[in-house]
């Protein structure tokens, strides 16, 4: 197992998939695969600070996934207010920090008011920083970076402007994107982040994730050989 300095993890993230099939799997309604996901997030994020890994995201909430039901999307946002309330103490005594990452203005009131208070409580925290990217999506993070730097009247652009108004621009790019349920695709998350991300697909659906899971990903992602392009001498 390698241990050089580009594979040690400051960043891991979570497309989190498999939720309805999770509860289909079970003749569940959909909506019990999502509460049974949000309870898995919480282990999961708990996982992540005591593996000392400073930044974890979890990919909660697409734009894309306005095109999903009424009743289903009302019940998600609803679920997340929940979850930032009733685990507002937890967040807090076990000083983990929350960040949002998307499109604030796309959302419920009620879904915003919660995000800014949990944010704004633990801004200070330093064990671990929690992404939830919620109403987010890669290229909304462009197109919205790009615009900033239109505000600017430059006749040209760098990578290093681009980078400087992403949302995740004061945070490490992911080394490893880990995604559930065995799709093997991206879904329009971190498209710009993810340019030298390590990835790991398993094929367990999100609400199954185990920290073994967790662990074997991990380790595949320390044996690997990172060369950002570059040849590395035997």
């Amino acid at each position: 197992m390698k241990s050089n300095i580009e594979n040690q993890l400051k960043h891991i993230s979570f497309i989190m998939d498999g939720n309805g099939r999770w509860a289909k799997k079970r003749n569940l309604p959909r909506t019990a695969g999502h509460s049974a996901g949000v309870q898995k997030a919480k282990e999961v994020v708990l996982l992540i600070k005591e593996l000392g890994i400073p930044f974890v995201s979890l990919y909660t909430f697409s734009k894309e996934n306005w095109k999903r039901s009424m009743d289903e999307v009302s019940f998600l946002m609803g679920l997340i207010v929940k979850h930032l309330e009733e685990e507002f103490d937890f967040y807090i005594r076990n000083k983990i920090r929350i960040r949002h990452l998307g499109d604030k203005e796309g959302l419920p009131e009620k879904v915003v008011k919660a995000i800014e208070r949990v944010e704004k409580e633990s801004k200070d925290f330093t064990a671990l920083t929690v992404l939830l990217a919620i109403n987010y999506s890669g290229k909304y993070d462009i197109t919205q970076a790009i615009n900033k730097i239109l505000n600017e009247k430059k006749e040209s652009v760098t990578e290093e402007d681009v980078e400087k108004y992403l949302l995740t621009k004061d945070i490490p790019d992911p080394e490893l994107i880990i995604r559930t349920s065995g799709e093997f695709r991206v879904s329009n998350y971190f498209l710009w982040q993810a340019a030298y991300s390590e990835f790991y697909v398993t094929q367990t659906l999100w609400p199954d994730l185990k920290k073994e899971d967790i662990t074997l990903a991990i380790d595949s992602f320390k044996s690997r050989d990172r060369r950002f392009g570059g040849v590395k001498d035997e």
